[in-house]
């Protein structure tokens, strides 16, 4: 399947018109803006009409108009700009307030500046979050009671996460109501090309660009300066762009923003403000047919049309991001993101909106050059992810599973906030036992005990619950179940042909394992020491796989690792391109895919071409860990999107014991870009 990249606001593609004329520049119009010769003059000229034509557009009127790297440069300076001078009134005695506001839905890149150099020019202002409404956009009362001792204000036309447009005119006029000296920056870099900008009429002071939200280059921005405001050179040298920024310009990157300001210009090139609200309705309306519940966490009428901000109950923003990037459909989570956990977006907690949306939240963007195919395109396929989610017992579905479709036998791993829940299912009786539930697991562990037609045998904890067992009366209630069996104290609890049974541990018998046969044991917090009587007894072996309650990252882990102590081995990393003669050199190597079920589902084809894969789902991984461990010598190599569960999976089995486990470095992305005959055909 062909990739659809829906994350322009994080950048774009580059339009051919600017490639093209990015090589003009490079290969024959690359003299020198400040020579003085033809070829030099020639350059001067092509610059020239660049900064003519975006000055129009823009509105800059008297205004100044600087050629620069990007937003990040642009913001640096104007603040730079404002702070040099508001220390020069200061010396001069003048009042020039105590505040340094910003929005609170900024970007990072605003508040890092002010504090940078409101401490290395030793101003000592208080930089100040200014506070936004439900809706996004900044709060109008609080600028009001701040506004006369703020001495820089710095706001955003539209944000990036949310597209939220900002009321810039009710800004300014409670500027001019108050009588407001503040320097005002306004970042307008989700604005180019999607808001009609009119710069000179505007009370803003200082407004940056940047070239690669729409169709330029990185590398290449713009920084506006209304005329008459203080301004201080970030850079200073040879006195290029009229002394504001020196160093040579960025010729094939001015070239390339002038193709795409020439696009814009005629009106003909990007998509109507219309066409764009008609794009998202459809998008709109797939997503909510793909998922049910769904909640968009901006205001349609006060947004962007080119952004969508949105959460889906019961789901992660890693896992709907593996699923949207299965599917090769490029959208980005709405908060920052390690290869552990995502941190909740900081946009969204400034609106007050729950937490799980803040920390679930996924974005969706397009430019204003997207087609209408390629929409249509990607409806398809948010609606086959969403078939995917239900097929993996992921969301309600009206559809029964077919018989072949059936429970599954599997010891399945969730986890949330650093806790583990486990479901144990059996097929041939297609019963089920939960182990430390946690309440924001109820929604997915309902689902799928629903979707499996699983009877619930019990529910259990290896320890009392810090929520006094709320979250196991909502699983309860959830499925509309009155009362539900308990594993007797010194009871046993038969799940098809296994058994799974209570073992008390400490001194006040508060702890418990739970043992299924000698294969898999459930410790809770059970501290290493406290296996050893289990180990006496022969209730375990030195095999015995060890699932905690704790989600550290490793897991599970075996009673010998625990009491040995043994340490991972040197991490042991394929890439793509090696991959081939590794698996030449070694025939039986192993294949991993630890992908979930959902991710396959949602994409199509083959994973690696003419290799035998077998998929084991990082949740299921401790089911398998002991099978691998009796050939601890044959190679497995794990694999998965981007290499981060991959990772996981190769350090645990080391950890385990086995001495051959490899992961693929980059995961299935890196393999893709090598384009090599093993390469994904997804």
């Amino acid at each position: 399947m062909k990739e659809i990249y829906l994350d322009s606001n994080a950048t774009t593609c580059v339009l051919p018109a600017a490639v093209a004329a990015a090589r003009q520049a490079m290969e024959q119009g690359y003299g020198n803006p400040s020579s003085t010769h033809a070829t030099g003059l020639q350059a001067k000229a092509m610059m020239d009409g660049v900064r003519q034509r975006a000055s129009r557009l823009l509105g800059v009127g008297d205004g100044r108009l600087m050629f620069n790297s990007g937003a990040t440069e642009g913001i640096q300076t104007a603040v730079l700009s404002a702070l040099c001078a508001l220390r020069e009134r200061r010396a001069q005695g003048k009042h020039i307030g105590s505040l340094l506001l910003y929005g609170a839905t900024e970007h990072k890149a605003v508040p890092e500046s002010l504090a940078h150099w409101n401490r290395l020019l030793g101003l000592n202002l208080e930089v100040r979050k200014l506070p936004v409404d439900a809706q996004g956009r900044h709060d109008l009362q609080a600028l009001g009671a701040l506004i006369g001792e703020a001495a820089m204000l710095c706001t955003m036309a539209a944000n990036n996460e949310t597209g939220v447009i900002s009321d810039l005119s009710a800004i300014a006029q409670l500027l001019q109501e108050r009588g407001a000296d503040a320097y005002w920056m306004v970042d307008c870099v989700q604005a180019l090309g999607k808001l009609k900008l009119n710069l000179a009429a505007t009370r803003i002071d200082y407004a940056p660009f940047s070239g690669h939200k729409l169709y330029a280059p990185k590398g290449i921005g713009m920084l506006y300066v209304r005329a008459g405001v203080p301004f201080t050179p970030l850079m200073m040298g040879g006195g290029q762009e009229a002394g504001l920024r020196s160093g040579t310009e960025n010729m094939a990157g001015i070239a390339a923003l002038g193709a795409v300001l020439a696009a814009l210009d005629d009106g003909k090139t990007f998509r109507s403000h219309a066409d764009l609200a008609a794009f998202r309705e459809q998008l709109v309306a797939s997503l909510e047919r793909a998922f049910p519940g769904i909640v968009f966490n901006m205001p349609f009428d006060l947004s962007l049309p080119t952004t969508l901000n949105f959460s889906v109950p019961g789901l992660s923003s890693k896992e709907l991001l593996d699923l949207f990037d299965a599917a090769r459909v490029r959208v980005s989570s709405g908060s920052a993101c390690s290869a552990a956990k995502a941190l909740p977006s900081y946009v969204l907690e400034a609106m007050h909106v729950p937490q799980w949306r803040a920390s679930s939240a996924i974005r969706l963007s397009f430019g204003p050059l997207i087609d209408a195919a390629t929409i249509d395109a990607a409806c398809a396929r948010i609606e086959r992810c969403g078939e995917a989610l239900r097929s993996s017992c992921l969301l309600p579905s009206a559809l029964a599973p077919s018989p072949q479709d059936g429970a599954q036998d599997g010891i399945i791993q969730l986890s949330v906030d650093d806790q583990c829940t486990w479901l144990l299912s059996d097929a041939a009786s297609a019963s089920c036992v939960v182990i430390d539930p946690v309440a924001a697991l109820v929604p997915r562990l309902a689902a799928f005990i629903r979707c499996q037609h699983l009877a619930l045998r019990a529910i259990v904890h290896t320890a009392a619950p810090a929520d006094h067992g709320a979250a196991r009366l909502a699983l309860l209630q959830e499925l509309a179940i009155e009362q539900v069996g308990r594993i007797d104290i010194d009871g046993e609890l038969e799940l098809g042909q296994q058994r799974l049974r209570r073992i008390e541990c400490g001194q006040d018998h508060a702890t418990h394992v739970y043992l299924l046969g000698q294969r898999f044991a459930f410790i809770g917090t059970l501290a290493p020491g406290a296996l050893t009587p289990l180990l006496d007894a022969a209730l375990v072996t030195q095999d015995t796989v060890l699932c905690g309650a704790c989600d550290d990252g490793s897991i599970c882990s075996t009673v010998r690792t625990v009491q040995d102590g043994l340490v991972p081995t040197a991490e042991l990393q394929l890439d793509a391109a090696g991959l081939p003669a590794f698996l030449r050199q070694h025939p039986d190597a192993i294949l991993v895919d630890v992908r979930e079920a959902y991710e396959h589902a949602a994409c199509a084809g083959t994973v690696f071409e003419g290799c035998a894969v077998h998929s084991v789902p990082l949740s299921r991984l401790a089911g398998q860990v002991a099978a691998w461990l009796q050939q601890p010598q044959r190679p497995l190599v794990f694999f998965c999107r981007s290499g981060n569960r991959s990772a996981r999976a190769a350090a645990c089995l080391r950890r385990l014991g086995h001495a051959a486990a490899w992961q693929l470095n980059g995961g299935m992305a890196m393999a893709e870009a090598t384009r090599h005959p093993l390469a994904i055909a997804a």
